[in-house]
């Protein structure tokens, strides 16, 4: 039998602040079971998903005694279980859902998952851009196109400049969409502003200004905030129009109800843990391949040491621009 070698991680055994309830330390490098692949990670990706398990949100409790958190990552894959093909030593891949619905995550020197959520990467695809696109990208890649083709379409994005509504706005215009982006102030419209798609601020009657680029509505609404902006979307939804939502403050939502009534309205809500793992997979593909393309691109805020999880998570949870990443080689 094989001695068990050590590893460094990042690990919480009761929820609460990050900087009261996560610990940096020495564990067990994970080995491969069949099916699975291990992964040298050089990077993992921070959440505010990630950061919400570890706080309990909503009144989420610990789903196991100890947790190593975050989904997504990126590395080289390193050890391979019975059933995985040699080949895939060596490789360069992108992890994704590492902690969904699992224990240990990618805030570790290794993690171990099943062979279909590590994507291989073209070497266009760099590890800090790789371990920013899973949770964000998926929910994106499904808030856009879950409801079929956007080419020729209308797509109104709440919240353009965040993590999910950047990387929507990009895969739309891509896939040959009119992009609508929205900012919460005009101050933010300079910095949000871009030549692929219009760009529209919250404090100064966005309706017409919706209006004034479409007309006849908009068919399709990613949507950051539900409970904030309900009145706004069913004011700029055309008939027949989709409002994919990923988030709102609190556990239950008023609605317009008859302006949505009368504009027959698909209302789709989206849990990114809970997407089928082949939309998952072809989401993360598709992604890989828009990056080295060059049509979807990621900015990064901030790559700290494996040992600094608790600041990169309060980073995460004041909502400071661009990504945040954990450097997990130092």
């Amino acid at each position: 039998m094989n001695a068990v070698t050590p590893m460094q991680a990042v690990w919480y055994d009761e929820q609460g602040p990050a900087a009261a309830v996560l610990r940096f330390g020495v564990v067990d490098t994970p080995e491969p079971a069949a099916g699975e692949v291990r992964v040298r990670l050089t990077r993992s990706g921070v959440n505010p998903g990630d950061t919400k398990k570890r706080e309990g949100w909503l009144g989420s409790a610990m789903p196991y005694p100890r947790v190593i958190p975050h989904s997504d990552g990126a590395g080289v894959v390193d050890q391979v279980g019975v059933g995985v093909a040699e080949e895939l030593v060596g490789l360069r891949v992108a992890v994704h859902g590492a902690q969904s619905y699992r224990q240990f995550g990618t805030a570790a020197e290794y993690v171990v998952v099943p062979e279909r959520l590590a994507v291989p990467l073209p070497d266009e695809v760099g590890d800090d851009v790789a371990a920013s696109l899973g949770i964000p990208g998926i929910t994106a890649h499904r808030a856009v196109f879950a409801d079929g083709p956007v080419h020729g379409r209308t797509v109104l994005v709440q919240g353009v400049r965040g993590a999910v509504g950047s990387l929507a706005a990009q895969l739309a215009v891509a896939a040959g969409a009119t992009v609508i982006g929205t900012v919460r102030r005009s101050g933010d419209l300079e910095a949000a502003t871009s030549a692929s798609m219009h760009v529209v601020a919250l404090d100064a009657d966005p309706v017409a200004a919706v209006r004034a680029i479409a007309p006849d509505g908009v068919d399709r609404i990613i949507e950051v905030a539900l409970d904030a902006n309900a009145d706004l979307d069913a004011a700029v939804i055309a008939n027949d129009g989709v409002i994919a939502t990923y988030f709102a403050r609190g556990d239950r939502v008023d609605l317009p109800f008859p302006p949505l009534l009368f504009a027959n309205v698909l209302v789709r809500f989206l849990g990114s843990d809970d997407f089928d793992p082949d939309v998952k997979r072809a989401a993360m593909e598709d992604l890989v391949a828009g990056v080295a393309r060059g049509e979807v691109s990621v900015t990064i805020g901030s790559v700290l040491p494996l040992a600094e999880a608790a600041a990169a998570h309060e980073l995460v949870d004041a909502g400071r621009g661009g990504r945040v990443l954990l450097d997990t080689t130092r």
